[in-house]
Order: C-alpha cells, then structure tokens, then sequence
C-alpha cells in the first residue's frame, strides 16, 4: 500500500513517543509527534492520512482542533484520544465527521492501531472504487463502441441525446446486439454517472419472484420471508435502473411497473409504505412491442411510458465494415487478457467472416474469435481456425444481393459441403429429384 502518513498531537512528551514507537513498528507507518494543535495545523499541508489528537490540549480543546483540521482538509480521518469518558462528547464529535474515539488507557495503544488499521483499509477501499468508477466510465465510453458503420453512427447521434436528458430509453435489437452495453453508455455518460447502474433480466427470474425482485418485500410478507429486502428499484436509488427483456413480464405484473413509472412511487410487498422511485429507467427487448401490444401481450399504457427515446441496435449483418474492426477487438482483448502472444488474423480468414451471417450477432462473432485464438497453432488466425456452431451453422449462406438462381446453387452447395456431397442424401433434405443436382453438377454450376 505504500507509506502511510501518521499525525499524532500529543501534549505529554512520554506518552505520545509511547504511542509513536507502537505505531512505527509497521514498517509502513510515517508516524510524526505534534505537542500543540497550533503545530500539527501548521504541517497539515503535507496531507496526512490520518490524524491523532489527545482531546485535552494545553493550546485548544480537542474539539476546536478537530474542527480546525476538517476547516482545511475535510477528508482527512480523526481519532480523538480522551482521558474523559463523557458520552455525550463523543457522541457529537462522531456525529460531526471523527472517525474513532478512544479512551486513555491500559488498551489505548492496541485501540488505536487497530482504528488506523481499519482507516486504511477503508481508505483502500474508496480508491479502488473509485478506481472502478473510472474504469467503467472508460470501459463505457462512446468512444469505446466498436464501430464506423452508417447504422452505428446514427445509433451514436441518439445516444448523444439520450445522456443529456433522463427521459426513459427503449432499446430494441436482436439478441446479441449488445443491448446492455448500450444501457451502461449511457448510464456511465450522463449525469446519473456516479449512481447505482442496476440491471434486471425479466427472463431469468420466475414470475412469482418477480415482483419480490423488482420492489423488495416486508419481513413476513410471505413464507420464507424473514427479512426487510430491498428491490431493484429502490436499489437504484437516483442512478439507472435497466429492465432486460421487458417484453417477458405478465400482465399483473406490467399494471404495477406501470403505476411505479408513471406515479414514480412504489410499495414493498406485503408493506403500506409509499417508496419514492427516483432512478432513471431504460429498457431493451428483442422483440417487436408495437406486435405485442396488438396480441394483447403487452399494456397499450405501459408501452407509451417505457418507450421514451427508441434506440434500435443494429444486426451485425446490417454492419459488414465492423466485423473485421470487431475481431481485431475481441482477438486483442482474449489474448490481452490470457496473456497469450498477439495474433494476427489472415486474409482468408477475414474472407470467411465476412461471408458469414452472424445470427448471434457480435456475441456470436465474440465466441467465434476466441475459438479461433485457441485453435491456431501459428501466430495468426486462419480460415480453418474460424468455426462456425453447429446451431447457426445454415447461416453460412451468403445472404448479399443475388438472383433467385444463385440463391438456389448456393443453398445446394450449402447442403453438398454439410453432408460430404451425398448427392442421395442432400435431395432427400431439399426434397428434389437426385437428376436436379446432378444436372447442376454437370453443368458446372457447382463444382463437386
């Protein structure tokens, strides 16, 4: 953790080298003596960490110190040391910001070292959240979206508007668009920034949990439960809360998610108290909700106060100049992180990619790249190294602008390289005569 800048301000010269000697035997501990608070005031440029003062001193009272030292820096941690054991003292000057306050006695010496202790891991603490914040911030900038396509760029002038207002944001995309990354730019680029960022999966947790999840339960509400929970929308408090597949809830449901966005206000489960909700909400579903409202699936009313600004993700399919500029992303960042030598990705390779359909979308592409940086045996991906799953492997069709007739060939090719050109078998799943693609085998239009 590197050194730590001890102040101790104490007016009995024996007593305070006594405690400077205990302190010192942690090698990391700066530890200075200070006699008068006039004194230690005068050092308080050199940032302490935290600072020790006997609450009886002969130039000013404990508290008048106190207040002197947060006048000029308010962060710094304060242990009073105290031979009085007056309660209420203590009490007001934890109230007002001291971090500890110990007696003076026989345990003041293991007291104190044990509150400097805890000082400084929470200290550490701070900084590495603080450290995260930042990260994130970084991690979800716009400048950090992959992307130079037209259909990306028109995605990255709505969310311009998007973080400079706290109206509600949809965000509609097929399944692996990257629809959660989009919510967390947005939360991480506005002003709501260094709130809370609470997401919620509406498809993954059973539609009797549900309601418990997003507003929190009173203890006995119901069996099992045997505590005061706090729901996602009060977890939020006055940063983003972000509802994943909004399109799965049932309709009992929607009319009280409804009355929380519209009312801004909410109940626990099983309480009578009124909960403000002050986060900001963003949406995403897959799926068309202008379809769902018409079947009846979905609330007219709830749709109308979720929709907000519509922001509509892109298929990757719809984005070819960003698949290459993707690889070369997830391809740094596996062999960044699995500290494995950088590759480079071939010509052929980028060739395959780019033929390809990605119905999962750059999650899928993100799983392909992977698997490519573990199947190579060089120092770059090949053609061979690219695997496409077995699930989406029909996508491989090239699906560019194309006659009828070069749909057709391509879809025989398709089943011919599948099944080991089994001519028998490959009309048996297309349902055509064997003369069919013989024919176009003999012809040349596809080559055996």
């Amino acid at each position: 953790m590197g050194s730590f800048k001890v102040f101790i301000v104490e007016d009995d010269p024996f007593y305070g080298r006594l405690l400077q000697h205990h302190l010192s035997l942690n090698p990391d501990y700066k530890v200075e003596l200070f006699t008068t608070g006039k004194a230690c005031i005068q050092e308080l440029y050199r940032k302490p960490d935290v600072v020790s003062i006997d609450y009886g001193l002969p130039d000013m009272n404990g508290d008048v110190l106190f207040n002197k030292i947060r006048a000029v820096n308010s962060n710094v941690p304060v242990v009073i040391i105290s031979g009085q054991e007056d309660i209420s003292t203590a009490v007001d000057l934890l109230k007002n910001g001291a971090r500890d306050y110990i007696i003076k006695d026989e345990n003041t010496k293991s007291l104190l070292w044990q509150s400097i202790i805890n000082i400084r891991k929470n200290n550490a603490l701070k900084q590495e959240v603080e450290t995260l914040k930042v990260q994130l911030e970084e991690k979800f900038s716009f400048d950090s979206i992959i992307g130079n396509s037209k259909a990306m760029q028109a995605v990255y002038a709505i969310l311009k508007k998007a973080v400079k207002s706290n109206i509600n944001v949809s965000i509609t995309g097929e399944t692996g668009t990257g629809k959660e990354v989009i919510a967390k730019a947005i939360h991480y680029n506005s002003d709501r920034s260094k709130a809370p960022f609470v997401a919620v999966n509406m498809a993954t947790i059973p539609g009797n949990l549900l309601e418990s999840e997003l507003f929190g339960h009173e203890k006995g509400a119901f069996t099992g439960a045997v505590a005061i929970k706090l729901g996602k929308f009060e977890v939020a408090k006055e940063g983003t809360l972000f509802l994943d597949e909004i399109a799965e809830m049932d309709l009992a449901l929607q009319s009280k998610i409804l009355r929380a966005v519209q009312e801004r206000e909410f109940t626990r489960v099983g309480g009578t108290e009124t909960i403000k909700f002050q986060a900001r909400l963003l949406t995403a579903t897959h799926q068309d909700l202008d379809v769902q409202v018409r079947e009846g699936k979905f609330r007219e009313d709830l749709y109308y106060r979720i929709m907000g600004l519509p922001v509509v993700l892109p298929a990757l399919k719809d984005r070819d100049e960003d698949v290459l500029l993707l690889t070369e992303f997830f391809m740094k960042q596996y062999t960044r992180e699995n500290k494995i030598k950088p590759l480079k990705v071939n010509r052929d390779a980028k060739e395959k990619l780019l033929k390809y359909h990605f119905p999962g979308n750059v999650r899928e592409l993100k799983s392909i790249v992977e698997l490519a940086c573990v199947m190579t045996d060089t120092n770059s991906i090949n053609a061979e190294d690219i695997r496409f799953s077995g699930l989406n492997s029909q996508s491989a069709i090239d699906y560019g602008e194309k006659t009828l007739r070069e749909y057709t060939l391509g879809i025989v090719r398709h089943y011919l390289d599948k099944y080991d050109n089994n001519v028998v078998r490959v009309a048996e799943k297309l349902e055509v005569g064997k003369s069919t693609i013989y024919n176009m085998l003999k012809s040349g239009e596809l080559e055996k």
